[in-house]
């Protein structure tokens, strides 16, 4: 069962409770030893009794996600530092410069955690600040232990905060895992459902209906073209677009739009990735070779990706009229650029090569190939 949103906190919030009461027992045991030697032994009892009753106001505070914003956030810091501030007049200066502790001692980190569980390393580091500040100001003599302690405040908001922020990152990432695992088992499902029914009735109408003429052959030739676009769908076609590095291109999620009943596609099992600007601009040449083929034939052709490590290859067959040698060059004179433009300058622009091979009566096949450099 997935983690609620905010769970990875609630044991930082919890631990936090409990450095509260553990650390206003030590002030209790202290205030104990030392009372005899308070300026106002009454007052130091009435700030004790403070401590403890806001600690059980934070534990219920911080317990609940709704309330842990701003306003308790500034008033556990505020009740903080005047707890501190009244230090210097309820244990005497004369006391703390005789190596008294301080009424908070470990109690006045409270405020630091919670801030920085809050809002990660900067607001830890804030509220450390604010307090170890106040903390050298009660004191009489600022000495290698006032310094510390200010230091292990710092440190302790830093690594807190930083501790924090990984654990929100952390849930963020398993929940986008088990939305992905939800929707590959939805899609999985789908797929049993779909192939179990849907692909099966498409693939016995276009194989009933493939020999015959009219609207029945129309009809074939659209259920094998729906078949074979759903097959792709359920069959978990790479996605186009960036592979995880971010520049890289699989150019089989370019290319599988352009399957269907009528043309196949032969491809590696796996991702053929190229830069961006070479998978599109081959992609887009393809495109062109494949409308040339259904203007020109009866629009059957053979899709063929090779993946050579330095090179990669697509190439398009068709069983059409073909051409004699010479057809294109007067083609082109004649202002027909189809070829020229749309398939040899895309190629071009990217460092590739476009080879034709055509006769009369024997089809044609289009051989592009480009270098995985962009260059």
């Amino acid at each position: 069962m997935p983690t609620p949103p905010g769970g990875f906190e609630v044991p930082l919030w919890r631990a936090i409770a409990v450095f509260r009461v553990a650390s206003l027992a030590y002030v209790c045991v202290l205030a104990l030893r030392d009372a005899d030697r308070y300026a106002h032994p009454l007052a130091a009892g009435g700030l004790v009794l403070l401590m403890a009753a806001w600690t059980g106001v934070t534990a219920v505070g911080y317990a609940d996600p709704t309330r842990r914003g701003w306003p308790l956030l500034l008033a556990d810091l505020g009740v903080v530092l005047g707890i501190m501030l009244a230090t210097p007049w309820v244990i005497g200066r004369a006391a703390l410069a005789a190596g008294v502790p301080t009424l908070a001692v470990a109690w006045l980190a409270g405020p630091v955690l919670a801030w920085a569980v809050s809002g990660g390393r900067r607001r830890g580091t804030v509220a450390a600040l604010a307090l170890g500040a106040a903390d050298l100001a009660t004191r009489e003599r600022i000495g290698q232990s006032s310094l510390t302690g200010v230091i292990l405040l710092l440190l302790a908001g830093v690594v807190v905060g930083h501790v924090a922020r990984l654990a929100v990152t952390a849930e963020e990432r398993l929940h986008r895992a088990v939305e992905l695992e939800a929707a590959s088992r939805e899609r999985e499902r789908l797929a049993r459902d779909i192939h179990d029914s849907v692909l099966q009735v498409l693939a016995l109408v276009q194989r009933r209906g493939a020999h015959l003429d009219g609207e029945a052959g129309e009809l074939a030739r659209l259920a094998g073209e729906q078949e074979a676009a759903l097959r792709a769908l359920i069959g978990g076609a790479a996605p186009v677009g960036a592979t995880a590095d971010g520049r890289s291109v699989d150019l089989l999620g370019l290319l599988g739009r352009y399957a269907s009943a009528t043309v196949s596609l032969s491809a590696p099992a796996t991702p053929v990735p190229l830069p961006g600007r070479i998978a599109h601009e081959l992609a887009a040449a393809t495109a062109a070779a494949l409308d040339n083929v259904a203007r020109h034939t009866d629009g059957r052709a053979w899709v063929l990706v090779e993946d050579e490590g330095a090179t990669v290859t697509v190439s398009i067959r068709d069983e059409g009229p073909g051409f004699p040698d010479g057809r294109l060059e007067e083609a082109a004179v004649e202002g027909r650029l189809g070829v020229a433009r749309s398939i040899r300058g895309r190629l071009t622009d990217v460092g590739g090569t476009v080879r034709i091979t055509s006769a009369p009566g024997v089809g044609t096949e289009l051989e592009l190939t480009v270098r995985r450099e962009d260059p």
